[in-house]
């Protein structure tokens, strides 16, 4: 027998199932320069600043996307983030930006290919080593 329950708007989901969500559109970093990583977001990727809730916090937006960047203080503890995808609409997207970044002396990780399952992508990093995947891939990209 499955177990059903009713939400807030009384629609009844299967318990045996994870809820529905829009993906993950937020992600915290932790910095150890905060002003040269909101520059690079904000000038470089275009995101725009929402919100700073303190000198040693800051939220930035860019379409449905949220990220957070912290600052470090003294703790020198290792992430174990390995990327964080930007989601693309279309392969051509993915060839802009790798052309978009490297007009402005950011070098890439890798150069634009298609993988096997028709994604494109390529991989570049952050001012901190974060390393971001520029990515089409045709089931989630509309």
């Amino acid at each position: 027998m499955q177990k059903r329950a009713a939400d807030a708007s009384g629609i009844v989901a299967n318990m045996n199932e994870a809820p529905p969500t829009l993906g993950i559109r937020h992600v915290a970093l932790r910095c150890a320069d905060l002003s040269k990583m909101e520059r690079f977001y904000s000038d470089v990727l275009g995101y725009a600043v929402e919100w700073r809730p303190s000198p040693e916090e800051l939220y930035l937006t860019r379409g449905e996307d949220n990220l957070a960047l912290h600052a470090r203080g003294e703790s020198t503890s290792e992430t174990r983030l390995d990327h964080i995808g930007l989601l693309m609409s279309r392969p051509d997207d993915v060839d802009a930006w790798a052309d978009y970044l490297t007009a402005r002396g950011i070098r890439l990780d890798t150069q634009p290919r298609t993988h096997r399952d028709g994604a494109r992508s390529f991989y570049a990093r952050d001012p901190e080593g974060n390393r971001l995947q520029f990515l089409y891939h045709p089931p989630i990209s509309r």
